[in-house]
């Protein structure tokens, strides 16, 4: 369910972030819907990817309150928040570049597995039933994602734009129901920037509830439902891209006067 009348999914209330006496995030506060993309966005420094971490469980809050569905993140570790299905991709791509396209699926899905060392070495028979089950489910992910041609290749391989499919379909192998996307679309060309607006577009389809961090304008725009403006670790505007394209303190802040005369 999107719109108004959607859940809140993720609240974030009056977070601050500091680093020794250096503020990074003041005193912000916002919300994603159930079924939403919402994208934040704003000039180098202006806290989007610190307040990715604090969402994340990889910075402490110094002030404020973050919950997920109702449970408060504060205070939990990066794979207890992943374990509630908040999964996040990096800024620098985070991918094992030493194993294959497909291993690196694998060993995100081993992370549900049922195995344990004993029935391991007893070759207990769930065991290569589930191994099978997860070759399937990691080949599903990588069609999903356009690369499953590169499956046996090693992922130090894979074009720029292909490894940074690869760390979405890594993230997609967590089962996560609220996704974090870290500039995405960073270093690709606009063939592979447009197919991953289609490939966000089939994650919608999957009820995967998105906030995005990214610079690519036209990517915000076109897929985001709300947008959320930081200048200086504050909010300074937030509302549907029509909105935030049109905002004057956003255009002087961040956007410029040329893409607001582009626009008209």
């Amino acid at each position: 369910m999107r719109g108004a009348s959607a859940r809140v999914a993720l609240a974030v209330e009056g977070l601050s972030i500091r680093f020794g006496g250096l503020t990074a995030v003041e005193s912000m506060s916002f919300d994603v819907k159930e079924g939403e993309v919402v994208s934040l966005i704003g000039p180098n420094g202006a806290g989007k990817t610190s307040a990715f971490n604090a969402i994340t469980g990889y910075l402490p809050a110094a002030d404020g309150e973050i919950t997920y569905r109702g449970k408060r993140l504060n205070g939990l570790k990066a794979n207890r928040i992943a374990e509630l299905g908040v999964v996040r991709t990096f800024q620098k791509t985070s991918v094992f570049a030493g194993q294959t396209v497909l291993d690196n699926i694998l060993i995100g899905l081993h992370l549900r597995s049922r195995q344990y060392p004993i029935a391991i070495i007893l070759r207990f028979p769930f065991v290569a039933r589930e191994e099978r089950e997860l070759a399937e489910e990691a080949h599903e992910i990588l069609r999903f994602v356009g690369i499953d041609a590169h499956a046996s290749e090693l992922a130090s391989a894979l074009p720029y734009g292909e490894l940074r499919l690869l760390e979405v379909a890594i993230a997609l192998a967590a089962k996560p129901t609220l996704l974090l996307l870290d500039e995405p679309v960073s270093g690709m060309n606009p063939t592979e920037t447009a197919n991953f607006m289609k490939t966000l577009a089939r994650i919608r389809e999957r009820d995967i509830t998105v906030l995005l961090v990214e610079h690519d304008m036209k990517i915000v725009m076109g897929v985001s439902d709300r947008v959320v403006c930081l200048n200086q670790g504050r909010i300074i505007a937030e509302g549907a891209p029509a909105h935030i394209q049109r905002d004057a303190e956003v255009i002087r802040a961040y956007l410029g006067e040329r893409y607001a005369r582009a626009q008209d």
